[in-house]
């Protein structure tokens, strides 16, 4: 049995995870998630948000033997929190997510890939500090492949994102990428390119890589297959 900490990716919150947490419950394991700053139940004030914020949450939700699994941008805050306390956690999973590169924002790293399919539906507010998603888009960016009600279910729950923690680098990530580590790419992905989770990955040991015939949300589309190779991950 392992101790799983949940941590979604961009507008999202603990709810995305609402079909996966019985498929790990039933085999055996511990699955929890939580909010990042100004995400879900969470009340900080999106303006607020940094980065550091983000990766604090995570290390104050971890215990030396939590498995962290992140989701699409989650990944580039779990590189951050690992490579801030590399010993609050026990292994990192990255679920088509964002793998931190020394001297790279997020921002950085989305330009960096092949397209940006998720730039046609951002609407930055005003101040430029935050930005929603055009809900006529969602569904075909993240829920493409998922059971009918799925977008239903997540439109009128995905938040503002914070621009803030999308513009920092971290200049060394060698104690994140230290960690026991695991890549799980999605490759019919609308949202992340597959060819660029393929870059971000093309250095790691095939038997740390995995692949999900999946769009972006496979919590959704594919919740018992993903249990699966997660656990198949953590008893390897």
């Amino acid at each position: 049995m392992s101790d799983i900490l949940l941590v979604h990716g961009s507008c999202h919150g603990a709810w995305c995870w609402r079909d996966l947490i019985p498929e790990l419950t039933a085999l055996g394991h511990s699955p929890r998630a939580i909010d990042l700053p100004s995400h879900g139940a969470d009340q900080t004030p999106v303006n607020d948000v940094t980065l550091d914020s983000y990766a604090n949450a995570v290390l104050a939700a971890c215990t030396p033997d939590t498995v962290v699994l992140s989701h699409s941008m989650g990944g580039f805050v779990i590189s951050a929190a690992a490579q801030k306390d590399p010993d609050a956690m026990a292994r990192l999973i990255y679920l088509c997510a964002y793998v931190a590169a020394p001297g790279l924002t997020l921002a950085d790293m989305r330009k960096q890939a092949p397209s940006q399919p998720l730039m046609p539906a951002v609407r930055m507010r005003e101040d430029g500090k935050s930005f929603t998603l055009d809900p006529t888009m969602t569904e075909g960016l993240f829920y493409n492949d998922c059971p009918e009600g799925v977008a239903d279910f997540a439109n009128p729950l995905l938040c503002a994102q914070a621009v803030a923690p999308t513009t920092k680098a971290l200049p060394d990530t060698a104690r994140a990428d230290a960690k026991p580590r695991s890549y799980i790419r999605c490759m019919n992905d609308q949202t992340i390119p597959p060819a660029y989770q393929v870059t971000m990955t093309k250095d790691w040991p095939s038997a740390d890589v995995y692949e999900m015939s999946t769009g972006h949300s496979p919590f959704f589309a594919a919740p018992k297959g993903l249990a699966q190779i997660i656990d198949t991950i953590l008893k390897r």
